[in-house]
């Protein structure tokens, strides 16, 4: 089936009218849209009215069905464990080795010393499928410019030397703070393929650039209203939308910075808001947790997103307070959304932490990376900046561009003990044939069965039926001794009822493909996938 059928499945198994925005996975937007509040508060916002009210039938053709909340699920007696990313022992990965990447100049360079830094400010990392390279984009120094780092691998880096700036890597010479560059590719005007969205200190205006190959860029096209500084662009693939995550500060309750949210087809367009009209749309809260040694209210420093299989999600780097023997201790957060403006933050602990060990690179400011996250065979890459800091004052010190890898779909897992445990799905729909499981059991088992709508186990494909998948695999076809067709319950709301013994379920989908291809997004890319979403099962 045709992604675009996708949506047409979703609107027919809700009863919707065509002209209503129906979401892929059943979920029915306001007809006020993007909701407006009144103000955000420190306190945890309510769950998501999807995760209260969920479509009673979700289709499920796009992408890996991931267990990060309660949305799928409609009984368990399994344990959900949250999982954070490593960092890998190359890490960092990209340091400053070059004499155009350091800073005596300017502001910054006055206040805190020499900027000797790469970072990732958001930027961008992205795998680009017609060279088969990673491309890393990064700020030099505090403020000078963008340069541009390649990879095969991911893990070892280059920095050849381009004709912009010569003699160096520099591809955008233009004084800058955040920026985030986006590689595009279903975009049909070659020029545009990849795009830049930069500013160049706080309360300055957004500003749009496009290039053919990420070298070269065009003079300014537009440019947004004056805005914080850390203000970032995703593209939400689910809704086909360019979102502003516009940085904003709310006095009071809570304190500091916040986001703003306004979204447009075209990106152009998402620059392109009024005073007033963008809408509050998150923050940090109370459940983020004080550092025991400030106790200070923590605050959103930054948010990037981008569509990973069925969900998107959401990098949230939260400021800790700013002390006066340090340099700020951003690290990154979690959260996820199936509607792309509420998130579901169930856990809160560090995804990838700062070091509280002072001489390490990330002792300071750990935020991510544009796009998010690279699928490198079995595993997840997570670029962050870092900065090492110097002790006993508030200079930023070096800054490097850390790796932090996790499990593909390992952000939470279903976990059944001995004598083992089962998780039972709400009704879904789905067109495909042949279901699959990203399992851990390499001393355990699992074993599903398809139940119909009176709860019933479906004769040939109850769990005593089915074949026992074992051993550690993110792609693991499910079998039963009648065999592995599940065409002639296609269209048919059921649910799956997952039996799992010393193991742990990450997530499971219905493929149309021998291959495992979910069809769903594949963030900023990686080695095997030319598409935006997964048409190849498994790209190691």
């Amino acid at each position: 089936m045709k992604r675009r059928s996708f949506l047409f499945s979703a609107a027919a198994a809700c009863g919707a009218p065509a002209s209503a925005e129906l979401l892929y996975n059943g979920i029915r937007l306001p007809e006020s849209w993007p909701p407006r509040a009144a103000s955000l508060s420190s306190e945890p916002p309510p769950a998501p009215g999807y995760l209260t009210h969920p479509p009673s039938v979700i289709p499920i053709d796009l992408g890996r069905q991931l267990f990060v909340d309660d949305f799928l699920i409609e009984s368990t007696n399994l344990e959900r464990t949250w999982h954070s990313a490593e960092y890998h022992p190359a890490t960092p990965v990209l340091r400053p080795d070059k004499p155009w990447e350091r800073q005596d100049k300017g502001r910054n360079a006055e206040i805190w010393g020499p900027g000797i830094a790469v970072s990732v400010y958001s930027d961008g990392v992205w795998y680009e499928p017609r060279e088969r390279l990673f491309k890393m984009w990064y700020r030099i120094g505090y403020t000078l410019s963008t340069a541009l780092a390649v990879s095969k691998d991911g893990v070892h880096w280059e920095k050849p030397v381009r004709d912009v700036v010569p003699g160096t890597n520099i591809v955008h010479p233009v004084g800058r703070g955040s920026s985030t560059v986006w590689l595009d590719l279903d975009e049909t005007v070659p020029e545009r393929r990849y795009k830049m969205v930069s500013s160049t200190s706080h309360m300055q205006p957004q500003r749009l650039f496009y290039s053919p190959d990420g070298i070269h860029w065009s003079a300014e096209i537009t440019r947004s209203l004056p805005c914080g500084d850390r203000t970032t662009v995703f593209w939400n693939p689910f809704r086909k939308v360019w979102v502003t995550g516009i940085r904003d500060s709310a006095g009071g309750d809570p304190p500091g910075r916040v986001r703003l949210y306004w979204e447009a087809r075209g990106l152009a367009e998402a620059l392109h808001w009024k005073d007033g009209e963008p809408v509050w749309w998150t923050a940090a809260d109370r459940l983020d947790g004080m550092r025991e040694d400030m106790k200070v209210p923590p605050q959103l420093y930054n948010l990037d997103a981008a569509g990973y299989e069925s969900i998107l999600l959401g990098a949230f780097s939260i400021w800790r307070g700013a002390p006066e023997d340090r340099s700020k201790p951003n690290e990154v957060l979690l959260g996820f959304s199936r509607d792309g403006f509420h998130w579901s933050r169930p856990s809160r602990k560090p995804f990838i932490p700062v070091s509280e060990r002072y001489g390490d690179w990330n002792w300071t400011n750990v935020q991510s990376a544009g796009g998010v996250c690279l699928i490198v065979g079995d595993r997840l890459h997570f670029y962050v900046m870092g900065w090492a800091g110097v002790k006993g004052t508030v200079r930023p010190g070096t800054g490097t561009v850390g790796l932090a890898t996790l499990r593909r779909d390992g952000f939470a897992s279903l976990d059944g003990k001995d004598p083992g445990g089962q998780v039972t799905t709400r009704k879904v729909t789905f067109s495909g044939k042949r279901l699959f499981v990203n399992v851990d059991a390499p001393r355990g088992e699992l074993r599903a069965e398809v139940v119909d709508e009176s709860g019933r186990p479906i004769p040939g494909f109850t769990a005593k039926d089915c074949l026992p998948v074992s051993g550690d695999k993110t792609l693991a076809p499910v079998q039963w001794k009648s065999g592995k067709d599940l065409g002639k319950l296609s269209g048919k709301p059921v649910r799956f009822r997952f039996e799992v013994k010393n193991a742990r379920l990450y997530s499971f989908w219905v493929s149309s493909e021998e291959s495992g291809a979910s069809r769903g997004f594949v963030a900023a890319g990686g080695p095997g996938f030319d598409r935006t979403y997964d048409d190849k099962g498994s790209n190691r």
